[in-house]
């Protein structure tokens, strides 16, 4: 598919928007799926090329949280496995649906996720003491399966879902959470853009282009980074998902 200027200049501020929201509080895919949505790219496109620009970051910042040593990998290891069956099989799923029927899906699951995210919900607080080894193990390769499932078939808040299921259930202190998220978030981007990418719905010069401004906003976002900043994101993603529920809606109609 050979694409004209005009979805670049919608998708890429967007997109670098979405890595600097992702950077200060969380929730960036809430921004950078509908950017492609807005710019006028069919739903399963979308979908496919926003993996390809998220995968981008979630290399980065996985090689940098590895090297810091943030990543426990006797608990990532069986995470990632199971992350990568659940992203292969959502992945294909998606590719299964048709367009209007995605777009039908998308207009119901994108409020409630962004419900779920907006909350602000604080994570780590008041940590409860650990599981059982093998119990934290168990639920934290299920939560990998589902949640992967999840991101290979559509994609914002996985990192969000992640933290609260190993911090929660798996009783996961908060530092090991995020490295063992970080590890999952990349598997499951990777084996759902492999999928997508066989599937010929990526749209590779925009997600390259796409990425590179996402990586952008991530790395200015991480310095931004305050206390306050949920206050600024909240506003942020709820203009961007109402241009994209009218875009949306307008085109149903």
């Amino acid at each position: 598919m050979t694409l004209p200027l005009l979805p670049f200049v919608i998708v890429c501020p967007l997109v670098f928007l979405g890595g600097f929201v992702d950077a200060v509080a969380g929730g960036g895919g809430l921004i950078s799926l509908p950017a492609y949505l807005i710019a006028g790219i069919p739903p399963h496109n979308a979908i496919a090329t926003n993996k390809l620009s998220s995968a981008m970051g979630t290399t980065l910042t996985t090689v940098r949280f590895a090297r810091k040593g943030f990543i426990p990998w006797r608990q990532a290891a069986l995470c990632v496995v199971f992350a990568f069956v659940g992203s292969s099989l959502g992945a294909k799923l998606a590719l299964r649906i048709d367009a209007e029927i995605f777009t039908l899906l998308m207009l119901g699951i994108l409020p409630l996720v962004a419900v779920y995210v907006l909350r602000g919900k604080s994570l780590g607080q008041g940590e409860r003491p650990p599981c059982a080894p093998r119990k934290t193990l168990l639920i934290s390769a299920l939560a990998a399966l589902l949640i992967g499932g999840y991101d290979g078939f559509y994609g914002p808040g996985t990192g969000t879902f992640l933290l609260l299921a190993l911090t929660g259930p798996a009783r996961m202190p908060l530092t090991q959470a995020n490295g063992v998220t970080k590890a999952i978030n990349l598997t499951t981007n990777l084996s759902a853009l492999a999928v997508f990418l066989l599937g010929g719905k990526v749209l590779l010069p925009l997600g390259l282009v796409a990425g590179c401004f996402g990586i952008l906003g991530n790395y200015l976002g991480t310095r931004f980074f305050i206390r306050g900043g949920v206050k600024f994101v909240k506003p942020v993603i709820l203009a961007v998902l109402t241009i994209f529920f009218i875009k949306v809606l307008t085109q149903l109609i």
